[in-house]
C-alpha cells in the first residue's frame, strides 16, 4: 500500500514539472534552418595507390587531383580492422599527385580501408 502512495506521489510530481516545463516562455516563435552548397572541386574518381614497405602500409598516393583542388589539404586514413592510421598533405596549386605519409605503417590485411577528403581552398 505505501508503494503505491509513493508512486501516486512521484507521478504527481513528475506532472507538476511537465506543466511548468510547458508553461516556459521562449524567445523566439520559430526555429532557423539554413542549407549552404559546398562546392566540389573533383567531380572524377582519383587514383589512389598504397605504398607497402615490410608488410605495411607507410604512404598513399593520390593521383588524377585537379587542379582546381589546388591549395587545399589531402587527409587520408588506413583502417585494416584492427589498427588505423592517418596522415595529410597540401594539394599543390596545379592539382596533380599527392603522397600522404601515414603517422604509423598500417598492416597489410586482406581487407583495408582507405578513406580520403579534400579540405579547402
Amino acid at each position: 500500500m505505501w508503494r503505491r502512495a509513493v508512486g501516486l506521489g512521484i507521478l504527481t510530481l513528475a506532472c507538476a514539472v511537465m506543466g511548468s516545463a510547458a508553461s516556459a516562455a521562449t524567445s523566439s516563435d520559430s526555429l532557423g534552418a539554413s542549407t549552404i552548397m559546398v562546392p566540389r572541386c573533383a567531380a572524377a574518381g582519383l587514383g589512389v595507390l598504397n605504398t607497402l614497405a615490410a608488410a605495411t602500409i607507410v604512404s598513399v598516393a593520390v593521383s588524377g587531383i585537379p587542379a582546381a583542388c589546388g591549395g587545399a589539404t589531402l587527409q587520408v586514413t588506413v583502417n585494416n580492422g584492427v589498427t588505423n592510421s592517418s596522415g595529410s598533405a597540401a594539394v599543390p596549386g596545379g592539382g596533380g599527385t599527392v603522397t600522404v605519409t601515414l603517422g604509423t605503417p598500417v598492416a597489410v590485411t586482406t581487407a583495408t580501408q582507405t578513406d580520403m577528403v579534400l579540405v579547402g581552398p
